[in-house]
């Protein structure tokens, strides 16, 4: 009789193991006992102006960010808004709702930048009836409204995702002119950071050191081997003045960083916004008939001798990066910066470039901390849903298992030679929006601009590949 209850109570240990080993939400990607699902969203652009009513706009004006629920619960309009525009609250609150559903045993959750809708400092001036040009009594209303809109946005999400870390990395629209984030910008909201995202993970101090310095931190995840690096690659990106803003100590210190990191065993994950490489669609829309690109049609996203630096600090560190996160281009992308060097990136929430607003579950292992799956959930504009769902689970859809940033590498000159693998890629290039669509369509003159700018970064190495195809 004791030896049938004791396989009884194993029995039931089992079941609850397995029970407890089981991801949360409809959507989320199968794990096992050595897995972990891990959320990752990006490029929200959440806009606070999409209520045209001037009663509701003076209503935020006036309101602390923390009764901006209420003032949003009245409006009329209550359904995310179409393609071509920025995350209106009702989207917003379908994401975070969502993704809550979906953390599992999520232990983090990374964001991977902008938060500000786009041309946010214009519309508040249009929206408050300023003058243009603004009065510096305007810019510092602007500037109060942008402020209280990042809170808005990290208590969101902190309500919605718990007491994890919001692993984060700043944007080029967190900034008061859509240029990325300056100092002004950097210290009015440093602590808006710390205290909604990280000051769990990382000293107060030790985060103000260099987030006020260039928007960039580091982060020793308490019992874990984890060493998470966020960088502010805004700075790596030419102004549209064209003046090259000093970047060399940002790589310096990634340098330093994953030094330390290596010779502590640690592993590290990586967060940036803009990768490097080619502005994909943007050159996509100069090809001649023949798909072929000169230097001047061949746009890029950072200046070519900061990129160069920054992967010759990458190149020092091979197998000490687990994980590289990107966002910026709202598309479902990825980009290969060297052999088993990686970068993840995300689509954005915002519809703002045509795409359906859509985010990434990763399986995690736990035991090299590197991805081995996604799934991908989207909000369909076509049909406005009551959820986000899910759209495809790479393993599912490409037919491939292993590690992520290996399956990603083999996967890029497979989408040459499978057309069914290529004709998957391009229709979830914008998460499931037709990509014959009239607006930045990939057709089969412009495809080698979306093939080369996964695999080839410098800007020759970009052009050759294209022309070659």
């Amino acid at each position: 009789m004791k030896i049938f209850y004791k396989f009884k109570n194993l029995c039931l240990v089992l079941m609850m193991a397995l029970l407890i080993g089981l991801p949360l939400g409809c959507g989320s990607t199968a794990t096992t006992n050595n897995d972990f699902p891990l959320v990752v969203f990006s490029d929200v652009h959440f806009d606070p102006f999409y209520d045209p009513s001037p009663t509701l706009f003076q209503a935020l004006v006036t309101t602390e960010a923390a009764g901006w629920v209420n003032i949003f619960n009245t409006s009329s309009i209550i359904t995310p808004q179409v393609w071509g525009s920025d995350a209106n609250y009702p989207l917003f609150k379908l994401a975070l709702s969502s993704i809550k559903q979906n953390l599992g045993k999520s232990q983090y959750i990374v964001f991977t930048g902008d938060i500000l809708s786009h041309d946010f400092a214009q519309t508040f001036y249009t929206r408050a009836g300023k003058s243009v040009p603004p009065t510096p009594a305007d810019i510092a209303s602007m500037e109060a409204f942008a402020d209280k809109t990042v809170a808005f946005f990290l208590q969101q999400v902190r309500a919605s995702v718990g007491n994890i870390p919001i692993l984060f990395a700043v944007g080029n629209n967190d900034s008061y002119n859509d240029q990325g984030p300056d100092s002004t910008f950097l210290a009015n909201t440093a602590e808006l950071f710390y205290t909604n995202c990280v000051n769990s993970v990382v000293d107060h101090q030790t985060f103000l050191n260099t987030f006020l310095q260039g928007g960039y931190y580091s982060a020793d995840l308490p019992g874990t081997n984890l060493t998470v690096v966020s960088l502010n690659t805004i700075m790596f990106a030419p102004p549209p003045d064209g003046n090259i803003p000093s970047s060399e100590v940002e790589i310096a210190w990634l340098d330093s960083t994953l030094s330390s990191a290596k010779s502590r065993g640690k592993t590290v994950w990586l967060l940036i916004h803009i990768p490097p490489g080619a502005k994909i669609i943007s050159t996509s829309e100069h090809v001649d008939p023949q798909g072929h690109i000169t230097s001047a049609e061949a746009k890029m996203m950072w200046n070519q001798d900061l990129q160069a630096s920054f992967l010759q600090v990458l190149a020092k560190y091979p197998g000490v990066m687990a994980l590289k996160f990107a966002g910026h281009t709202h598309m479902d992308e990825y980009r290969i910066v060297a052999t088993g060097e990686v970068f993840c990136m995300t689509p954005g929430l915002t519809a703002y470039s045509n795409n359906n607003p859509a985010y990434k579950i990763l399986t995690i292992s736990n035991e090299t901390l590197a991805a081995t799956d996604y799934t991908a959930l989207y909000y369909d504009l076509a049909t406005n849903p009551a959820q986000f769902n899910t759209y495809y689970t790479f393993s599912t859809s490409y037919g491939m298992q292993g590690p992520l940033a290996n399956s990603l590498a083999q996967l890029w000159p497979a989408l040459v030679t499978n057309e069914a693998k290529q004709t998957l890629y391009r229709t979830h290039y914008y998460s499931g929006h037709a990509y014959s669509a009239t607006f930045n369509p990939i057709t089969n003159t412009n495809w080698p601009v979306f093939w080369s700018g996964i695999g080839k970064m410098p800007q020759q190495d970009f052009i050759d590949a294209v022309n070659a195809y």
